[in-house]
């Protein structure tokens, strides 16, 4: 019995892994702005509000507050459980690259000239970023195989 890893489009598997850590750094490093209830009180003209049901403002504000913080939570968590499962060389890169506070400032050339100890190529670089892209695309299920052509 033969398996076969799946051939995925480069480019968008690319940017669906630097899209999902990209969401994990937004999730782990920006605070949740909570909904707060309404202290005011609103008259309605007709009575019974406009479908004649009532509502618990304060409880669905709750459950939502809630759910976005552990949703927050179990994401950062399943994030950071792939990468923990890369090699050493792939999540140091990952890590060093993407998933730090002041990612977005931090280049590739500045990894691999001066994170990497000794410093390596681009080219070597770059073969390490798509074996961990690959990787972490398919333990996340968010890869994306090329299209059969005919």
């Amino acid at each position: 019995m033969a398996f076969e890893l799946p051939e995925l489009d480069r480019k968008e598997t690319q940017r669906a892994v630097e899209s999902a850590l990209e969401k994990y750094r937004l999730f782990k490093y920006l605070t949740i702005e909570e909904r707060e209830v309404s202290t005011t009180s609103h008259i309605d003209d007709i009575g019974g509000g406009r479908s004649n049901s009532t509502s618990d403002s304060t409880g669905d504000i709750a459950i939502y507050n809630a759910d976005q913080q552990e949703f927050r939570k179990k994401y950062c968590e399943r994030i950071e459980r792939a990468v923990k499962r890369l090699p050493k060389m792939e999540r140091f890169l990952i890590e060093e690259r993407y998933m730090v506070e002041e990612s977005e400032y931090i280049t590739d050339y500045k990894v691999y000239c001066f994170k990497f100890q000794p410093p390596i190529s681009a080219v070597t670089y770059d073969k390490i970023r798509w074996k961990a892209f690959y990787k972490l695309a398919l333990n996340l299920n968010i890869a994306v195989t090329k299209k059969a052509t005919f």
